[in-house]
């Protein structure tokens, strides 16, 4: 996710990295050499004059808009659902961290440490099973060789990891160090990050149905291809710059729509995971009293 400090309105009409520009830019560039070539025959294809006016296109644009913003809307709530889950990912986190440093009647370092690690292992695993990238490294840093090996092995591994830590407060409540209702307490926020799993697995696994994309998706593109008939005789020789303007508009927003989509990947404008996930990390070995050191990048540009 790219992160930048609010700019001047006139620099943010030149800004290239972050938006969809550079990705619809061949496709205008096409649209624009048939707009110069329907200009240049004045609408004429094979003797035959391509009988369009403005007003129907007006009508169909508007139209179009609608459904586009409705696009639009259908997409962006994929994407704050996203942020809204892992927003709770980070309060569940702080509660049971909070939990397992105060509820424990002994004050057992080493094992407070193996349940903050396996909270860790299961935020970064939750990460790389939603992009579907390796969780090796991460988890490596944080699990013994045994619990390593047997979450590497699992098809899901933030489930495996739940169940470990629900073992970890099995036994703790078998060694008295946590009464019936502190363990109670500890598998109600267990069960909170089973609930946050099953909604993100909900949104990658739950797309927008195919057909209404690629209806939605021909339909602009044959409307940006009937422009340019509709308005060379009202707008001549300045008809190819409208028409990309308005392509621009039509194409981008699909094209933002697309990318937010899915929050959880790795395009410039989807959840910034991998600073979630370390700020989570960071925000647990604090809690636990262990000193930190946050590597602090400038707001501007940051690329997730």
């Amino acid at each position: 996710m790219i992160i930048r400090k609010k700019e001047h309105w006139f620099k943010m009409l030149f800004v290239w990295h972050g938006s969809v520009l550079p990705r619809l830019l061949p496709r205008l560039i096409l649209l624009f050499v048939l707009s110069l070539g329907v200009a240049y025959l004045h609408g004429i294809i094979f003797s035959f004059k391509i009988p369009l006016n403005p007003a129907p296109l007006t009508l169909f644009g508007f139209v179009l808009a609608l459904f586009l913003g409705f696009r639009n809307n259908v997409s962006y709530d994929r994407f704050w659902e996203g942020r809204k889950l892992w927003g709770a990912l980070l309060n569940v986190a702080r509660s049971l961290t909070r939990q397992t440093l105060t509820l424990k009647k002994r004050k057992d370092l080493s094992s407070v440490s193996e349940f903050i690690q396996m909270l860790s292992s299961f935020i970064f695993a939750l990460k790389h099973q939603l992009r579907k990238t390796d969780s090796y490294d991460d988890l490596k840093q944080r699990l013994d060789e045994e619990k390593l090996e047997l979450v590497m092995k699992a098809k899901y591994k933030p489930i495996v990891l739940m169940r470990l830590m629900a073992e970890w407060v099995q036994k703790a409540k078998d060694e008295g160090e946590i009464d019936t209702i502190q363990q109670a307490r500890f598998d109600e926020n267990l069960d909170k990050l089973a609930d946050i799993v099953g909604g993100c697995e909900r949104i990658v696994s739950t797309p927008i149905p195919y057909s209404y994309r690629v209806l939605l998706h021909r339909t602009v593109y044959i409307y940006c291809a009937l422009l340019p008939f509709g308005l060379v005789d009202t707008l001549d020789w300045f008809m190819p710059f409208i028409v990309i303007f308005v392509a621009y508009t039509f194409v981008a927003f699909e094209a933002i729509a697309d990318e937010i989509e899915d929050p959880f990947g790795t395009e410039a404008n989807d959840l910034a995971l991998n600073s979630m996930c370390h700020m989570i990390d960071e925000t647990m070995h604090e809690l636990a009293g262990e000193q930190i050191i946050t590597s602090q990048k400038p707001v501007q540009n940051i690329i997730d």
